[in-house]
């Protein structure tokens, strides 16, 4: 056994920007279960429509992007916005396939045909001088403003992975046994999602009873005493 870093989960979370739903959830176990990130993705995504789930985009990071993945979330009314490496292959002009990084790709969206998926729109985002993005989508209507919105809903699954381990303690269960570990990042989950749900809910709420039951057992037993200053 050894320490790793972080906690191997691929999650399927639902968002409109607010609220943040944990859907479906896989760890990474390749040795353990020869899936790698790719098919967990796949097989998420096959479940999710097995139930019923119609979301109007999909959005994923890079190691994701492959044109197997592409391909199995193309449908009629569901759009897709996912990054892509600098050297994934696109065709701009009809001339070859080049680097995406070598074609003269606007902040606004290029139309480019992807090789082995079809025609794309692609946002190059540039960050820094050294720091360059590139985010694709297959909805020719999308413009930055629809870009920058969704960009915005996809760095919800950051703030979900921290608050999962920051205030569910997913990451702080220091056992050996593998089924022990599954159990706890289970049951983290879980409490992510009452905590989510009672959050909804109650909006403020939950912060200002903190407030008021503070104010009012310090009202009931001072601890400080606070002078005048006038």
């Amino acid at each position: 056994h050894r320490a790793v870093r972080g906690i191997n989960l691929l999650t399927m979370l639902r968002t409109d920007g607010d609220a943040h739903i944990p859907c479906d959830y896989r760890i990474y176990d390749i040795i353990g279960d020869g899936k790698t990130g790719n098919d967990h993705f796949s097989d998420m995504l096959r479940c999710a429509e097995a139930r019923g789930f119609s979301p109007g985009c999909v959005l994923s990071d890079s190691r994701y992007s492959g044109s197997e993945n592409l391909k199995q979330i193309r449908s009629p009314g569901r759009n897709r916005l996912t990054r892509f490496k600098s050297d994934r292959l696109i065709n701009p002009d009809g001339k070859g396939n080049i680097h995406v990084s070598s074609a003269a790709v606007s902040e606004n969206g290029t139309r480019v045909h992807l090789k082995g998926y079809g025609f794309i729109r692609i946002f190059r985002i540039v960050i820094r001088e050294d720091d360059i993005e590139y985010r694709a989508t297959d909805d020719p209507e999308t413009d930055e403003l629809r870009r920058l919105q969704l960009a915005g809903f996809s760095r919800t699954i950051g703030e979900y992975h921290r608050g999962l381990r920051q205030y569910c303690g997913a990451g702080r269960s220091f056992v050996r046994i593998a089924e022990s570990q599954r159990n706890h990042i289970g049951l983290s989950v879980r409490a992510f999602l009452r905590l989510e749900i009672f959050s909804l809910k109650t909006g403020f709420e939950a912060e200002m009873r903190i407030i008021r039951d503070a104010v009012r057992a310090y009202l009931k037993n001072p601890l400080y005493v606070l002078q005048p200053t006038a």
